[in-house]
């Protein structure tokens, strides 16, 4: 029998034992674990409707296919939400009831601001930044929209020469980032023309690292993303677009130190974004902190350009892939605004109706996901436990009208009426609906009177678009157009 091991008078083999055998324990005691836990949502999720699921994968490998109420993975589980009713019985609740999903915190390079926000603090931040989307805090807003849209449409006069299909995407995407930044900052950035811009290019970088992060797998874990080298990118970036809202804070709040009523500020200027913000007092006289205003600032400056930049692309291609339409939106277009700027959104009645059929059709954000702090009861009686649900807004058009009626994959503004309350929900909807969807329609309304003001619209038959649902809805290949100048 060979001798022991040992180093400093410890057996070594011994210890080595020990060490296997209490691995073992750990990794016996954590497969019970998930087993329990598997059965436990197994025996909640019964009387749910979904395919059978594979023991280890769940439904991971049917992601994507037909509409209905599902349960996912081998151990965690979610339900994904396609009908209003239960939409209405999510979204109707106390703002508590629903709070960020893991997936959402691990994916936000904005801090803590309003969109990942619940509880108390939630509350607070939603009392003091509604005031700053007033009406009449939006209308100077207007010229400042139609101001970049203006530099857009001319950069596509000099593109449209050669007779080329323009792709759209990029374009208004840039365009509603140089209006964003005019808004919340008063920062006139030239981005459409000139890119160079720091906090331009980090803005977009950090787009695409959130795209990417959410799309590999092992990066939705904290420790394993932030040991990456895209981990360590992230937050270099992050560190430089933070770095420079800070800094337009503190020279914001300098140039207002002896301006602080209200009206004063109003009557020099527009108030923009962060005028609100830095204003904003709750009952106590108490404001945002610094980081609650970087906070704040940069969830209106990363989650309102991207997100209005898709509404814009689609609603032109759902425009051009419908002359009619089109035509009818820009007869009235010219009839309320002629060749003056845009004053009268309100009168937009018909091409209102379009805007909302295209967010119909082609949401912006295709889902929503949120973890259920308490079990909550359906009306149909039944009850879902503290799991993870998933609103899939894009298949919410399937329950407007009984399809013997309507196809609800027809673009049809006409066919509003009849709609459950909660088939339409490009903004979501109750206590945490989207709080910059005036904001947001005003900037479509914009966009699309002065391009068809313009521009006769119509597709490229080579390259139709390839929906991606990611953060937002986008298309893989882009939305490419033929743009006619009419004037």
């Amino acid at each position: 029998v060979p001798p022991s091991l040992s180093w400093l008078g410890v057996d070594v083999s011994r210890v080595l034992h020990l060490a296997a055998v209490f691995c073992l324990t750990c990794v016996l005691l954590k497969a019970i674990q998930l087993y329990h836990r598997r059965r436990e949502l197994l025996r909640a999720l019964a009387d749910f409707p979904g395919h059978p699921t594979h023991w280890l994968f769940g439904h991971v490998h049917e992601v994507g296919g037909e509409p209905g109420l599902h349960c996912r993975g081998g151990f965690s589980a979610f339900l994904v939400v396609t009908d209003p009713d239960y939409a209405k019985a999510l979204l109707a609740g106390e703002s508590s009831l629903l709070v960020p999903s893991k997936t959402c915190l691990a994916c936000v390079s904005t801090g803590n601001g309003l969109l990942i926000l619940h509880g108390p603090k939630w509350h607070q931040h939603r009392k003091l930044l509604t005031p700053g989307f007033h009406y009449d805090i939006l209308k100077p807003y207007v010229a400042l929209m139609a101001e970049s849209t203006n530099v857009m449409l001319d950069k596509w006069e000099q593109l449209i020469t050669d007779g080329e299909p323009v792709e759209l995407f990029e374009h208004v995407s840039l365009m509603t980032l140089d209006s964003i930044m005019k808004c919340a900052f008063s920062c006139h950035s030239n981005c459409q023309t000139n890119r160079k811009n720091t906090y331009i290019q980090a803005v977009y970088s950090l787009c695409l690292m959130v795209h990417q992060r959410l799309r590999i797998f092992p990066y939705h874990n904290d420790i394993i993303y932030w040991l990456s080298p895209h981990g360590y990118q992230f937050r270099k970036v992050c560190q430089l677009a933070h770095d420079h809202t800070d800094k337009v804070i503190q020279e914001r709040k300098e140039s207002l130190k002896d301006e602080q009523e209200f009206e004063k500020i109003q009557k020099k200027r527009h108030l923009d974004f962060l005028d609100i913000l830095l204003c904003a007092k709750d009952e106590n006289g108490a404001g945002l902190s610094d980081e609650d205003l970087r906070a704040e600032v940069d969830t209106f400056m990363f989650e309102g350009h991207d997100t209005t930049a898709s509404g814009i692309s689609w609603l032109l291609y759902c425009l051009a892939s419908h002359p009619e339409h089109q035509a009818r939106c820009r007869e009235e277009i010219q009839g309320i605004l002629g060749h003056r700027e845009t004053e009268d959104l309100g009168k937009m009645t018909y091409s209102t109706m379009c805007i909302r059929e295209s967010l119909r059709l082609y949401p912006p954000v295709p889902g929503v996901s949120r973890q259920l702090s308490k079990p909550i009861t359906f009306p149909d009686g039944r009850t879902l436990p503290e799991v993870l649900c998933s609103l899939n807004i894009r298949f919410f058009l399937l329950h407007i009208l009984p399809l013997q009626v309507f196809d609800p994959l027809r673009f049809s503004p006409e066919n509003i009426s009849g709609r459950h309350s909660h088939a339409f929900l490009p903004f979501s909807a109750g206590m945490r609906n989207c709080i910059g969807q005036q904001f947001a329609m005003n900037e479509m309304k914009v966009a699309l009177a002065l391009t068809l003001l313009r521009f006769e619209l119509s597709p490229d038959p080579s390259k139709p678009p390839c929906k991606i649902p990611q953060i937002i809805l986008r298309s893989k290949n882009g939305i490419h157009l033929y743009l006619k100048k009419i004037r």
